[in-house]
């Protein structure tokens, strides 16, 4: 639970690669060279860049003492200046503060047979969890789909595992990957993970909504929707007993940290998990892309950066 600032490491910039048409690779390693905290399949790193921008990117692999941290980092058009800071900006020796991993997207081990399916740049954690499973001598499956083969990454290592691996390259077939034939097609106990643009997130969403919902994982890089800040309600801290009015156009977020609260956030977009803390009271109107269903009816637990409250008070525990 984050109600306090995570530790984070200072590490340097070891190597930066090509991995796909505006795609890089940044490996970082801590100076004196020695282990870094575990990395989990799924799990994620923020990079507090140079120009004060901070960035959640996902981790390319899974070790439990890892010597570096490799995450995949993608252009964006729209960048607003995470994405093109690396690009065009950041070299390898510079040091970056760099958080621990974190994990909204874990995998789970046991599964009898796990269905990965990646689209774009999502395939980071998706190659991630890949690997890990092959490691283990695991039952998996990966439907990769790019738009052009240039977008693809890892090709060389993917093929090296067969028909494991199918790679869909949407202008050479001249269609969309079939995301329900894929779910249909996979056994009942099969686990199902997914991450993608927001399209293609709606449409796994839609396509396995017959499957468990236990059974049914993904993970967002961008905010599903706009969020419209609502305020007009009060947050009560019960640590200090202190409380504080939340304004129409203000996050939660906006006000503790006016208020001097020491907490951790990054994205702003619900989109991390950074920012989690846990609800005592009152009923939050959930806006981020993390938590499913069962963990929202059971409301203890928000993402401060963008939910809010249908209750005109909420206590937080901070």
């Amino acid at each position: 639970m984050n109600t306090t600032t995570h530790n984070k490491l200072e590490l340097r910039v070891h190597s930066i690669s090509y991995a796909a048409q505006d795609t890089y690779l940044v490996e970082l390693r801590a100076v004196d060279g020695r282990m870094l905290p575990e990395a989990a399949p799924g799990a994620h790193i923020d990079l507090h860049l140079p120009n004060g921008i901070i960035r959640s990117y996902s981790l390319v692999r899974a070790e439990s003492q890892p010597q570096s941290y490799v995450v995949g980092v993608k252009k964006d058009a729209a960048s607003r200046g995470g994405s093109r800071y690396v690009h065009e900006e950041l070299r390898v020796g510079a040091m970056l503060t760099v958080s621990e991993p974190r994990n909204h997207f874990p995998l789970n081990v046991s599964a009898s047979h796990s269905v990965l399916i990646a689209g774009g740049i999502g395939i980071t954690p998706i190659w991630c969890m890949a690997q890990f499973l092959e490691q283990q001598g695991a039952s998996w499956e990966l439907w990769y789909s790019v738009r052009t083969r240039a977008d693809a990454a890892f090709v060389k290592q993917m093929e090296a595992l067969g028909n494991k691996v199918r790679l869909h390259v949407d202008d050479e077939v001249g269609q969309i990957m079939d995301l329900q034939a894929i779910i249909n097609a996979a056994p009942a106990d099969t686990h199902f993970y997914c991450c993608g643009p927001t399209p293609m997130l709606d449409a796994y969403e839609q396509a396995a909504a017959q499957r468990d919902p236990d059974m049914v994982h993904m993970e967002r890089f961008t905010a599903k929707e706009a969020i419209a800040l609502e305020g007009g309600f009060v947050v009560s801290l019960a640590r200090t007993g202190k409380e504080i009015v939340v304004p129409e156009g203000s996050s939660i977020l906006d006000v503790l940290l006016e208020e001097g609260v020491a907490i951790d956030y990054s994205c702003q977009e619900g989109i991390c998990g950074c920012c989690e803390v846990a609800v005592l009271e009152g009923d939050v109107d959930h806006r981020d892309a993390i938590l499913s269903d069962n963990e929202r009816a059971q409301n203890k637990t928000m993402m401060v950066c963008c939910s809010g409250s249908r209750s005109q008070r909420l206590v937080l525990d901070l």
